[in-house]
């Protein structure tokens, strides 16, 4: 299974199942956690292939495209499972993860933030409630849930690397441009993804800073996206309900 690693911040990204994306992150020598490993198989492969010892893994939610290979994995390694179900700091290895409760995709969502260290930027791995230029759809909890879900997301550092459960960003790049046709840079994000689609790239990471200025599930507040909803005065969370809406139908 081919994967992707990014030396300057350690990750190695393993596609999966389609559009999963399965996380291995450095925590120590020969170290490293898994965030939601649907698939058994791949991560053992990579583990061998490099050496890997698995100590941890994080559970974004409980659905079983990012847990199925879990049982597997712990029978092999006698590693962790870590399923948040309250916020606050784990460490593991050489790193500290912020835990932050975001309900609104399912009830048990959580999201982690593996604070900077060295020269590394903060890293954001967020199962189905942020995806590069979307957001989870609501499951289990209302719009208005996962909106003020988000909203402890976009509040972290802009360098902060995004890393999603799924690669959904062409479709929320072409949905976005439903909303705002004339968006030069949704335009040009639309173009690079499609590219890096053809190369066979994960379209992974984006950063929070990247997110806030492009997302329109993140921009509710934007006078231009109130007018093509026909909402001029509505208050932010209506307008991302409304904008989740259209995307459901949309695709």
């Amino acid at each position: 299974m081919p994967y992707k690693r990014t030396e300057e911040n350690l990750v190695i990204t393993i596609p999966a199942l389609g559009d999963n994306y399965i996380y291995l992150c450095m925590c120590g020598d020969n170290q490293v956690f898994a965030v939601d490993p649907c698939d058994a198989s791949s991560v053992w492969e990579t583990l061998e292939n490099q050496h890997f010892n698995l100590v941890t893994i994080l559970a974004t939610h409980h659905h079983y495209d990012h847990t199925a290979g879990i049982e597997e994995l712990k029978k092999k390694t006698a590693c962790n499972v870590i399923a948040a179900n309250k916020a606050g700091i784990i460490h593991i290895g050489n790193l500290n993860i912020q835990v932050i409760l975001t309900p609104g995709h399912t009830q048990d969502s959580a999201s982690y933030y593996v604070q900077p260290y060295d020269k590394h930027p903060g890293l954001l791995f967020t199962g189905d409630t942020l995806f590069i230029g979307g957001c989870g759809r609501p499951i289990e909890c209302n719009a208005k849930t996962l909106w003020h879900s988000l909203q402890k997301l976009v509040d972290l550092p802009d360098d902060t690397l995004v890393y999603p459960g799924h690669d959904y960003t062409e479709e929320n790049y072409e949905f976005a441009l439903t909303i705002e046709p004339d968006n030069p840079i949704l335009k040009q994000h639309l173009e690079e993804i499609k590219q890096a689609q053809k190369l066979g790239l994960p379209t992974v990471p984006s950063t929070i800073l990247q997110e806030k200025t492009t997302n329109v599930f993140l921009r509710p507040y934007d006078p231009q996206i109130k007018s093509a909803l026909n909402m001029p005065n509505a208050i932010d969370s209506e307008v991302f309900t409304e904008l989740r809406r259209r995307k459901n139908i949309f695709g």
